[in-house]
């Protein structure tokens, strides 16, 4: 894994955490018991952190192309 730059590495970590994210979502969403209003609320709650990670990669990768044109 010495080839692999580190780029990427940030990259594949970030979408992965973001699709973990989802999959807990759905999952919490959709286990939740019909009159469970606090538990479909977690589901949506952790669907929010999905764009959120995603920003934030966006914002540390757009960070390290202004230092290294």
């Amino acid at each position: 894994m010495s080839g692999v730059k580190p780029d990427t590495i940030l990259k594949v970590t970030l979408l992965v955490a973001a699709f973990a994210s989802f999959l807990l979502s759905v999952t919490l969403y959709f286990q939740a018991e019909d009159g469970d209003l606090s538990a479909r609320l977690n589901g949506v709650y952790v669907g929010i952190w999905v764009p959120s990670i995603l920003a934030l990669g966006a914002l540390i990768l757009s960070g390290d192309r202004k230092k290294n044109p």
